[in-house]
């Protein structure tokens, strides 16, 4: 039995350790900030973002390593680890210290000494020009809700400004209020909070100093009729928010302005226009097309999971019907609509609408081309939404199994950045506000048919930060700045 005195010293050996943990994270801060903005090295632990993180948000993702990724690392090691890379010369990249930390315990014995390890392991990313990129101008025509979430991503991550570079936005008001208003938009956020940086407004010069980038705000009501290298930009790759224009034509106008290198829509695109889900599909286009698109949110979410899911089992058919959190399209209050349904209030009612996303997965996974259907319910909530499949399998299976092929697609191969694997029993939407990744599978509540044929999947995502983030990674493969990656 432990006595008071006994008790007293553990808490003060446990704060003790805490303190130590602490400290350690602290300089860990210091140190990927250093590669980020010196080298153009981003660290992340298992996907998770460790830019702009506070010690106890990393120590907190160390715990997440223990228990959801059943990889036993420990912060000490974290920063050794860290330190080493600091060291060395590195090609511009993206490495897993996660992963890197959790090798080093596993085969420390083999290596001796962290200097070793990392020399054997990032052989391939260790000496100048491995990856030089060469910088790709941003426009956003547009600045609604995926147009600033866009901005503030462009200008956070920027770095030392060797991938993609926010130079400016395009709306129709020429006024000095607009941007004022349009400022204070991209300040404070009702779902997604404050922005963590500095915006300043410079009316003299029609621009916004977002963490330091100049971005001119252009007036146009035509865009053919703007010309970019006035501003300086030039190759740009130009990303359409309004979703006024879906065909080729109309995104070709993009194009007729001086500067617009490609355009990326943030919606399906129509006709022969390539809609992409990045991560699953975005090799399978001509190096010589001009125009695509990242498809819609909905689509990201699903995509990977039922490329993962069709690979393993086989998907006879499918019918996926999307929990989604009300748009601007709907009416705050009952009015005209052209949509049915759509007209009622969209923070009042439950809304069946359509969904296109049954359509645009065949464009990403033609072998399912006519087996799945789609439907939608709007619900009154801002932001996140669940996309619920349920498939015909073409090999019985269980839920262990599903869940454990999804689990290993959201640590290892191609779709770590898409799919995020979640245990929690007490999941809510809230929960996932400002979650990086496409697809949140909630494998607790994953439902298979006792014959094993029919599976029911339960996918979470913020259906505007995910899919902004999952924008600008095409993005950055459009502009030819991916850098290398270890994870």
């Amino acid at each position: 039995m432990q006595t008071t005195a006994t008790k007293d010293v553990n808490y003060e050996q446990d704060l003790h350790e805490w303190i130590k943990a602490e400290k350690a994270a602290i300089e860990l801060i210091h140190v990927t900030g250093s590669l980020w903005f010196d080298k153009s090295v981003e660290l992340v632990m298992f996907r998770n973002q460790m830019i702009d993180r506070s010690s106890s948000q990393l120590l907190n993702l160390v715990q997440y390593s223990k228990e959801i990724v059943k990889k036993p690392i420990n912060i000490f090691d974290a920063l050794a680890i860290a330190k080493e890379l600091n060291a060395i010369d590195l090609a511009p990249s993206r490495l897993d210290l996660g992963r890197l930390a959790h090798e080093w315990l596993v085969e420390k014995e083999k290596y001796g000494t962290v200097s070793k390890f990392i020399a054997d392991k990032l052989k391939d990313f260790i000496g100048k020009g491995k990856k030089s990129l060469t910088p790709k101008d941003v426009v956003l025509y547009g600045f609604g809700r995926i147009g600033r979430l866009l901005a503030r991503e462009l200008t956070i991550m920027a770095g030392k400004g060797e991938q993609l570079r926010l130079r400016a936005i395009v709306t129709r008001d020429k006024s000095d209020e607009d941007i004022i208003k349009r400022a204070d938009l991209l300040r404070t956020d009702s779902v997604h909070g404050p922005f963590p940086g500095t915006v300043i407004e410079d009316l003299k010069n029609r621009a916004l100093i977002i963490n330091g980038h100049t971005v001119h705000m252009i007036s146009a009501k035509n865009p053919e009729d703007i010309d970019y290298t006035k501003y300086g930009i030039n190759n740009a790759l130009l990303v359409d928010n309004t979703g006024v224009a879906r065909d080729r034509d109309g995104l070709g106008k993009h194009l007729l302005s001086k500067g617009v290198d490609k355009v990326l829509l943030t919606a399906p695109g129509k006709g022969d226009i390539p809609n992409v889900v990045y991560g699953v599909n975005q090799t399978q286009h001509s190096e010589n097309e001009k125009i695509y698109s990242a498809a819609s949110c909905t689509t990201n979410a699903i995509v990977p999971v039922l490329a993962v899911i069709d690979r393993t089992f086989g998907i006879e058919r499918g019918h996926i019907e999307t929990i989604h959190s009300y748009t601007n399209d709907q009416n705050l209050l009952d009015n005209y609509h052209p949509k049915y349904r759509r007209g009622r209030s969209a923070a009042l009612n439950m809304v069946i609408t359509e969904t296109g996303a049954d359509k645009a997965v065949s464009k990403a996974l033609p072998q399912l081309a006519g087996k799945i259907t789609g439907n939608a319910v709007r619900v009154p909530t801002p932001d996140v939404s669940l996309a619920i499949l349920n498939l015909t399998l073409g090999k019985n299976s269980d839920k262990d199994a599903i869940n454990e092929i999804l689990k290993e697609a959201a640590l290892k191969g191609d779709l770590v950045e898409q799919i995020q694997y979640s245990y929690g029993n007490e999941l809510v939407s809230t929960d996932l506000v400002g979650n990086p990744c496409a697809s949140i599978v909630d494998s607790p509540a994953t439902i298979v048919s006792k014959d094993g044929k029919t599976a029911v999947l339960y996918v979470w995502y913020d259906n505007e930060y995910g899919y902004s983030r999952q924008v600008i990674r095409f993005a950055k493969y459009l502009a030819d700045v991916i850098r290398l990656t270890y994870y």
